[in-house]
């Protein structure tokens, strides 16, 4: 009994994944638990083990998107492939061995005589016609029924994929036998049939020759060839090399579609400000040191805006929504996501509850999500259930940008880079750090005046941290 091997659910907003790996082969005995393919998708890497043990059957190659609860594979018993087809076809071979020294017994003479014809009319009244192929019938013949037969038993239809590479192989599908559900053919079908001639591991048939003891002889077929799954192609150069073209990532494709789908099912719009960074500076600057001996990490400008954009959610609870069909989503928590840049691409973790959170464990919560980012091993809960998003495009030299919102919630914040520039303070021309900030939000549900409250109210936290003490 064979155990199928299916894409797991790994999220409600996730439908599809990229299959990057398979970490065993083709044929290869597998013990459960073993680690059997990893699957990404546009929020993380999920890895798959083997759910029992036994011999594993590919179905899906590397390169190859799926669906959620699709078989990409199965897991038969040991005892199964033990079984060599040889020995159900020694069985046959036997009954028409019996039947064929009958025949040679009745008719002794015939067998002996020196015309081959008389042979095979009396084979032909014996041995039932589904045992026998003639060696000298047309091979014309034998296709067309080979044709009929296979056309008859598939049920299911056949992808475009598969069709695409059937014509520029040249096979004709109907003589190709399917191993999908329903008698689908797959891919490798049509490889395994242009590797043998036939994608049946079927053994050879009975032949017949002239001699003393006339005998069926079962051969099997021992030139059998793995199946060479197709992987996605190099990267390849064009125009003499002045252009190269590769294919996208998964993680980039998703995130690509995952943008565009925010712009076209939003109406965006961003509003900008800027603040002044020397009260937060001068604090970091000041409690540094204390802050690293007690709790062992750095006071960051991240936990800062954290908590100033917590502050502001309260005030204006309008953007600590998100539209749900016909109906308006007011959350009453405050899970903050950060966007993290990573080597796999952009990844927006989750710091939950940071309005009972302390800066030193937030700051703590985002150090551990980075590693993890880095490394892929982001758990799709670290990804999920987020109100509202920061992103720090500072880091990266950034001077001013409109982000995009991440769906479904209603807006996101933009950091950038902290530049000194000349402002006017109390009619007197002075040097400050000065920093843009730029507030993307989806006006269906969020007006211009909420905007801006919100992000005025960011901005005097950040410019005067003490109001996130008392609250003022």
């Amino acid at each position: 009994m064979s155990v199928d091997i299916t894409i797991p659910s790994v999220g409600e907003s996730v439908s599809s994944g990229f299959i990057t790996q398979w970490h065993k082969a083709d044929g290869e005995m597998v013990n459960s638990g073993d680690l059997l393919l990893t699957l990404d998708t546009d929020k993380i890497s999920t890895e798959i083990a083997a759910e029992s043990a036994g011999v594993l059957e590919i179905l899906v190659p590397e390169g190859q998107d799926v669906e959620i609860g699709a078989v990409v594979g199965k897991i038969s018993s040991a005892s199964e492939h033990t079984k060599s087809p040889e020995i159900s076809n020694e069985k046959e071979n036997v009954s028409d061995r019996t039947v064929i020294e009958e025949d040679k017994s009745n008719n002794l003479d015939e067998i002996h005589s020196d015309e081959p014809e008389v042979l095979t009319e009396n084979i032909d009244q014996i041995v039932p016609a589904k045992t026998l192929i003639e060696e000298d019938e047309p091979d014309n013949i034998d296709q067309k029924e080979k044709k009929r037969d296979l056309r008859l038993d598939r049920k299911a239809p056949v992808s475009p994929a598969v069709k695409t590479l059937a014509k520029d192989k040249g096979v004709d599908l109907a003589l190709v036998k399917g191993t999908g559900k329903k008698g689908a053919i797959l891919k490798k079908d049509v490889l395994a049939y242009l590797d043998g001639g036939s994608s049946e591991s079927s053994t050879q048939n009975v032949s017949f020759q002239k001699s003393d003891n006339t005998e069926s002889v079962n051969i099997p077929n021992l030139n059998l060839k793995p199946i060479q799954h197709q992987k996605p192609s190099p990267p390849q150069e064009e125009e003499g090399g002045r252009i190269t073209r590769k294919p996208l990532s998964p993680i980039r494709r998703k995130i690509a579609n995952h943008l565009v789908s925010a712009q076209r099912d939003s109406a965006l719009l961003t509003t900008f400000n800027e603040c002044d960074m020397s009260s937060v500076m001068r604090l970091r600057k000041e409690l540094q040191e204390d802050f690293v001996a007690k709790f062992g990490v750095k006071l960051g400008f991240m936990s800062i805006f954290i908590k100033a954009v917590v502050d502001g959610l309260k005030e204006v609870d309008q953007i600590n929504a998100r539209i749900d069909g016909n109906d308006l989503i007011v959350n009453h928590f405050y899970d903050i996501g950060v966007a993290v840049g990573s080597e796999r691409g952009l990844v927006v973790p989750v710091i939950r509850d940071c309005d009972k959170k302390s800066f030193a464990e937030i700051e703590k919560d985002i150090a551990k999500y980075a590693t993890l980012a880095n490394e892929g091993k982001l758990g799709l809960d670290d990804l999920q259930g987020g109100v509202f998003t920061i992103s720090n495009g500072g880091i990266y030299g950034s001077m001013l940008s409109t982000p995009i919102i991440n769906p479904p919630q209603s807006a996101i914040l933009g950091m950038h880079n902290i530049i000194e520039r000349p402002i006017a303070i109390n009619g007197e021309v002075v040097i400050r750090p000065m920093m843009y900030l730029a507030l993307s939000y989806d006006h269906r549900i969020v007006d211009g005046r909420e905007a801006v409250t919100f992000l005025s109210r960011v901005k005097e936290c950040i410019e005067n941290p003490a109001r996130l003490l008392v609250g003022a």
